[in-house]
């Protein structure tokens, strides 16, 4: 998760146009940030994750995210009543997302805006470039209403963009004359970085031109290949997490995949199909999921540890079902982590396991003669209707 002045920092580095701009944390320096950049006009943006920013309102009264100015002196007034206070936005939690830097940038008009964006595409095995005139706006809603004004471009990984593509892509977007060179040369400057910081996708809307004859990308979304994190540590590292679930964040250190839900049984399985398909039953049989927590592949005992401590440390949690399909995973050292975790940590609440697949009779026999009050399960309905009895019976 990037911040926007993050990502167009990133893009700097690829040569790719963006306005002039500058980070602050505080009053003073957004205000001298103001001065130095000597601009016609100014826009001053809280820096949070969420969208809708522009609409938002502060816990300091201030409304709206996002102000335009002419007069540099008022950056700094701005910025106090931005910097330390919350913005709650259609996107943030209800009590908001407290403020800790604001960027101070050039504004630049827009003439015409248009969309771009390079994405990873399984059903071309690699990278696309996708555009439409039609920018600055939802690209699902164009592609719904008008999908003749969406352009597709494959790129061959051993090439990369040709110059060809990138003038034709660039034409397509409705730049012309010496924009349209201009345009292709961003396009490939874009290839540069999605290459560069091993990306999934980069978008940018809009890619937008301004009455003085530039091309420049605006705004942009990048999202990175979490398998690449081992050479992009320096990308990495910019990952803000303090607006992230803070469970959520600590699952992430286990390779635990975690999303909180707002049941009450708790759902401990491998694979997010098998997530889905437990939540779904136990949905089914009058039950309410309260997360979604997909082990992964190659387990090892302290992961199934550290994920019940998770799911035991959320108040709402009144049962918790472990569903697991062994194909990868051996259920033994699931079934060894579970009693491991029930000892160690006096688990409270009702329990229900359902093991298919590899070495399931050994963690059978392991939870069996565990002594500890686990309740077995046939398949995944028996699993769903027991972990829901649990709660019924409470």
């Amino acid at each position: 998760n990037l911040q926007e002045y993050q990502s167009k920092k990133l893009m700097q580095e690829s040569g790719v146009t963006v306005q002039r701009f500058y980070v602050a944390d505080n009053a003073p320096d957004a205000l001298q940030a103001a001065k130095r950049l000597g601009a016609k006009e100014i826009v001053l943006k809280a820096q949070i994750l969420a969208g809708g920013r522009g609409k938002g309102v502060f816990d300091s009264g201030l409304k709206g995210g996002v102000h335009l100015t002419k007069d540099p002196s008022v950056v700094g007034e701005l910025a106090n009543k931005m910097l330390g206070y919350s913005l709650t936005t259609k996107q943030t939690p209800k009590e908001g997302v407290k403020v800790k830097t604001v960027m101070v940038a050039e504004a630049l008009d827009i003439t015409r805006e248009t969309y771009f964006a390079i994405l990873m595409d399984r059903a071309c095995n690699g990278p696309v470039m996708v555009g439409s005139p039609q920018g600055g706006m939802d690209i699902e809603e164009v592609a719904d209403k008008s999908p003749e004004l969406i352009f597709k471009e494959v790129i061959d990984i051993f090439e990369g963009v040709r110059d060809d593509q990138a003038l034709r892509m660039a034409a397509n977007l409705g730049f012309k004359g010496p924009l349209e060179r201009q345009a292709a040369d961003q396009i490939k400057r874009l290839y540069d970085l999605f290459l560069k910081v091993d990306a999934t996708q980069v978008e940018v809307n809009p890619l937008g031109e301004t009455p003085e004859g530039q091309v420049v990308c605006f705004d942009a979304k990048i999202n990175f290949d979490d398998n690449a994190e081992f050479r992009q540590k320096a990308v990495f590292a910019l990952d803000d997490m303090s607006e992230s679930d803070p469970t959520e964040t600590e699952a992430a250190k286990w390779d635990l995949k975690y999303i909180g839900l707002d049941g009450n049984i708790a759902c401990f399985v491998n694979g997010a199909g098998l997530a889905m398909a437990t939540c779904d039953i136990i949905d089914l049989h009058g039950g309410k999921p309260a997360n979604f927590l997909d082990l992964g592949g190659g387990v090892k005992e302290k992961q199934v540890y550290e994920a019940f401590k998770l799911l035991t440390a959320d108040p709402k949690v009144e049962a918790i079902l472990v569903n697991i399909f062994g194909g990868i995973v051996n259920c033994a050292i699931i079934a060894n982590g579970i009693t491991k975790a029930c000892r160690e940590l006096g688990l409270k609440v009702p329990l229900v396991v359902r093991l298919e697949g590899t070495n399931v009779q050994e963690a059978k026999r392991i939870l069996s003669e565990s002594g500890l009050p686990i309740v077995a399960a046939n398949d995944l309905e028996d699993a769903a209707k027991k972990a829901v009895a649990a709660i019924a019976k409470k």
